[in-house]
């Protein structure tokens, strides 16, 4: 397996979770952070070796990249992780046609395993083949760490059937399969597991991701002064950073800028990746797609708004949308509701929201600048 250079390794952190469930008083746990803060990185390089180490195989699966079908995602990670042999007959049975699938699962002796198939949208039976990769699971009673990204996607109305079917699978075997639950969409994780309604409600607890910070820039600027003549200061590294709101990813899109041309100086490379970050995610086609009401309100909160729903809110969204008179308060709540949908913002507390994503938050706070 080949070893990434610019990872930053944190092997204490995954101890830290093993330990969790190696203390027997959980059997899941719940991490959120916002896109590109380092969680993937950290739950494929760090946790799951720490896990395969401490005698557990793991199965890993982005639901991100299966929002159209977690359930047969979800199942066919299980059953790589149960019997990589059988996945192509899981497949087979659901009888889909291909489109798009990615799992994995990593066993202990074989490395690193990946499944890339695809599924249509015809419907298939992802529960009866659920119940089968459980019943595979159950003759090897190995322990199985299954760690589920994005999983905010199982909270879906049209995964609800699936959810609760994965939820009473795995609450039977609580002593052997342990999960983590991590996603980018806080909003819709405290929903999972706070509503009574839901089908994992109760079922782990959330906490925030450990983000990466001083340690991981100068650990960065290590490596980069290791293949540099130009060396590049703490000072300047630091100031990056914190300039692309502590954005692991878009850090690292600074480092690259800089190497490639080091004589263009620190800043140089940080005006150039800022450009980059601002201009080329696409943010202007998320602009358009969305409603006026939405905009207002995106506009509101970039700006520092608080209370939306008062007189002073609603007369400033009247403004923005050209109108005469204060919008009603429903305008504002549903437009809230359309954007925490869309895991475009977050409510931090009753009254109180900010962006899922920080750079969107700036590039609506400039858009006409």
């Amino acid at each position: 397996m080949s070893v990434d250079h610019w990872h930053f390794p944190r092997p204490v952190l995954a101890q830290e979770y093993i330990a969790s469930f190696e203390r027997g008083l959980s059997a899941a746990r719940g991490l959120f952070a916002r896109r590109r803060m380092g969680k993937t990185e950290f739950l494929c390089k760090d946790l799951i070796p720490a896990a395969e180490s401490a005698g557990y195989q793991a199965a890993y699966i982005n639901l991100w990249d299966n929002q159209d079908d977690p359930g047969s995602a979800l199942v066919a990670a299980l059953q790589q992780a149960a019997s990589p042999k059988g996945v192509s007959k899981v497949l087979a049975d659901l009888r889909r046609p291909v489109r798009k699938l990615k799992a994995g699962a990593r066993l202990p002796g074989l490395g690193e395993g990946t499944l890339e198939a695809d599924l249509g949208t015809e419907p298939g039976a992802p529960i009866p083949l659920l119940t089968q990769a459980m019943q595979q699971l159950d003759k090897k009673r190995k322990k199985l760490l299954l760690v589920i990204d994005e999983a905010q996607v199982l909270a879906g109305k049209k995964n609800s059937v699936f959810a609760h079917a994965l939820r009473a699978a795995l609450d039977i075997r609580k002593d052997f399969i342990k999960v983590i639950f991590a996603g980018s969409s806080e909003t819709t994780l405290r929903s999972m597991f706070a509503r009574p309604s839901e089908p994992f409600y109760n079922w782990a607890g959330l906490e925030p991701f450990q983000l990466l910070g001083y340690e991981f820039v100068q650990a960065m600027v290590h490596k980069v002064n290791e293949v540099t003549r130009k060396p590049l200061s703490m000072e300047d590294a630091t100031h990056a950073f914190q300039e692309l709101r502590n954005t692991p990813e878009f850090f690292r899109r600074f480092l690259n800028q800089y190497l490639a041309n080091p004589l263009a100086g620190a800043a140089s490379a940080l005006d150039t990746v800022k450009q980059q970050v601002y201009g080329d995610q696409d943010f202007e086609r998320q602009w358009q797609e969305l409603l006026p009401a939405d905009r207002a309100v995106l506009e509101m909160i970039a700006m520092g708004g608080k209370d939306l729903f008062g007189s002073e809110a609603r007369t400033r969204m009247a403004a923005i949308l050209g109108l005469d008179e204060p919008v009603k308060r429903s305008t504002p709540q549903n437009a809230l509701s359309r954007l925490m949908n869309k895991n475009l913002v977050t409510r931090l507390e009753h009254g109180r929201y900010q962006f899922e994503d920080e750079s969107f938050a700036d590039w609506v706070r400039h858009r006409d600048t």
